[in-house]
């Protein structure tokens, strides 16, 4: 498939109130998806998030109501880091302020930023870096 036809179906996604699509075309599969209608994006540059995709969070289970989990919104490769060879955005411990970055996932060249849904210190954090993430995966655990 090549990149117009592709650009051609983000365009379409974009103006439509559909939330994904997946077109097969010979041995190229591509899955266009949003989080929310209105929500579109472009390719941008590894250094320059594109949009900041809404969190899918648990409620506080009834066993740790202090916990938060932070689930991938996307499918897409998550990155731990904002280049290669620079240091993670958190490590376990680390105490976060509500919005501040926790990963970037990749999914089509677009860049979305994950944010921290509230204040708190991770207490889990996924091993997964460069690696592919599906949409529900646990990455982090705030308390």
């Amino acid at each position: 498939m090549d990149l117009s036809k592709i650009k051609t179906l983000i365009d379409f996604v974009g103006r439509s109130n559909i939330t994904e699509l997946t077109v097969t075309e010979k041995d190229v599969t591509v899955r266009i998806f949003r989080t929310s209608p209105g929500e579109s994006g472009s390719a941008e540059s590894w250094q320059k998030p594109e949009s900041t995709i809404g969190l899918v969070s648990d409620p506080p289970s009834s066993a740790n109501k202090t916990s938060h989990a932070v689930r991938a919104p996307v499918f897409g490769v998550l990155h731990r880091a904002s280049a290669p060879g620079e240091p993670p955005f958190v490590a376990i411990g680390d105490a976060v302020e509500e919005g501040q970055t926790l990963f970037i996932i990749e999914a089509m060249k677009v860049f979305n930023t994950i944010a921290a849904p509230r204040s708190g210190r991770i207490i889990h954090l996924t091993d997964i870096d460069n690696g592919e993430v599906e949409t529900g995966n646990l990455l982090a655990e705030i308390a």
